[in-house]
């Protein structure tokens, strides 16, 4: 039988990380069209009002009820606007191992949402359902996504050398593909408790709940 992340809502000083529903579809849309998500991830260009349904209502949902991950719709605390999204994928429910991507909306970026939303799914990960292992992986120019893996406790494992597809403006206003590495980084239980007590000293925790 397939094993399955529970159906949750996690609670950070400042953040609220839940399932997706349809009030998001505007403000994923959004996002999801920033240059930065359209370059380093593999996201449709331009992403549409149909993505998104189809990202809320099937593609999302499905990560957890099939046993691959779970999707978790990062939003402020205060005024419940789409910051960005953590998704758990690839779960090896044998190794209990899993890989995180996250994506932070633009007008949310340098506030260290990603960060504490990454530790908070860390911290709940290793803790509450006893996994042994996270994974990350980042394009080797995503200096921004690096920085957030190296925040959280990560330790960076080598290089997947021309492993990965990105894309990059051309002088006519389009995209192209270009080749790029991809850099590992994993990070362990015992990783976490140095990366915990240093955002607790910066004033916000990690969690504080959740159902």
């Amino acid at each position: 039988m397939t094993s399955t992340f529970p159906d949750i809502s996690i609670s950070t000083e400042r953040l609220v990380l839940r399932p997706y529903d349809e009030t998001d579809i505007p403000a994923h849309t959004e996002m999801m069209n920033d240059e930065l998500i359209v370059a380093w991830t593999t996201v449709p260009h331009p992403y549409t009002t149909a993505h998104s349904e189809e990202w809320v209502s099937r593609i999302a949902p499905a990560e957890r009820t099939e046993g691959r991950g779970i999707v978790l719709a990062v939003t402020e605390f205060l005024t419940q606007r789409l910051v960005g999204t953590v998704h758990l994928r690839n779960t090896n429910w044998h190794t209990r191992a899993t890989e995180a991507a996250y994506v932070t909306a633009p007008w949310a970026r340098g506030e260290g949402y990603a960060t504490e939303s990454l530790l908070a799914v860390a911290q709940w990960l290793f803790r509450d359902r006893h996994f042994e292992r996270l994974e990350l992986r980042t394009a080797a120019g995503n200096t921004a996504s690096q920085q957030v893996a190296q925040k959280i406790g990560c330790i960076s494992e080598g290089v997947l050398r021309n492993a990965w597809i990105a894309r990059s403006r051309t002088e006519d206003g389009g995209w192209t593909d270009i080749r790029t590495d991809l850099i590992v980084w994993s990070l362990l239980p015992e990783d976490l408790e140095g990366a915990a007590d240093q955002h607790a000293d910066a004033g916000y925790s990690g969690f504080t709940d959740w159902n």
